[in-house]
């Protein structure tokens, strides 16, 4: 190898070792810095939700939605018993799912089509499947639908406790 070349390849390696160097001292210090804000408060990374009885399980039949609002009244819902269990899916069947009904590509209101178990948007036509937490398969949307976290209790009351995605026209879900 010529030198010249050689001596490019020495002083890459070294800064090489000294950037990795300072990449772990920075990664342990992070790891020993004081929690931030969110969790010092108690509240996950997602916020601080509220803890809302939408229904009980006696009250849902399979395929028919139930309009909600989460996590204030100004959030539109729906609220679903699907018939077979799938992921994120809460109850003894893993089959109830919760998600807002406000398209996140331009705040349309989805309605729900009980045939292939899709939320569907009627301004440009976004589809997303309920039975996939709320991913988006066809449309204009750039992400898939906020799903609500669900909570039963020994009683079979439902409630939702916080949501994965940002509700469209928001730039935080929880409203101070």
């Amino acid at each position: 190898m010529h030198k010249k070349c050689q001596k490019r390849v020495e002083i890459g390696r070294r800064q090489f070792l000294r950037g990795s160097g300072l990449a772990a001292a920075g990664a342990a210090a992070a790891a020993m810095a004081p929690a931030g804000r969110a969790e010092a408060k108690g509240m996950t990374a997602r916020g601080d939700y509220p803890s809302n009885r939408l229904a009980n399980i006696k009250d849902l039949k399979v395929d028919e939605p139930m309009d909600i609002a989460y996590p204030d009244d100004d959030s539109p819902g729906v609220l679903l018993k699907l018939g077979k269990r799938v992921d994120g899916g809460a109850g003894p069947d893993g089959d109830i799912v919760a998600y807002s009904v406000m398209c996140p590509h331009k705040g349309y209101e989805l309605e729900y089509n009980a045939e292939d178990k899709t939320l569907n948007c009627p301004g440009h036509y976004s589809r997303f499947d309920c039975e996939k937490e709320g991913q988006q398969i066809f449309g204009h949307a750039n992400q898939s639908l906020p799903m609500f976290s669900l909570r039963i209790d020994e009683k079979g009351d439902i409630y939702a406790e916080g949501v994965d995605e940002l509700i469209y026209g928001r730039f935080e879900n929880i409203r101070s």
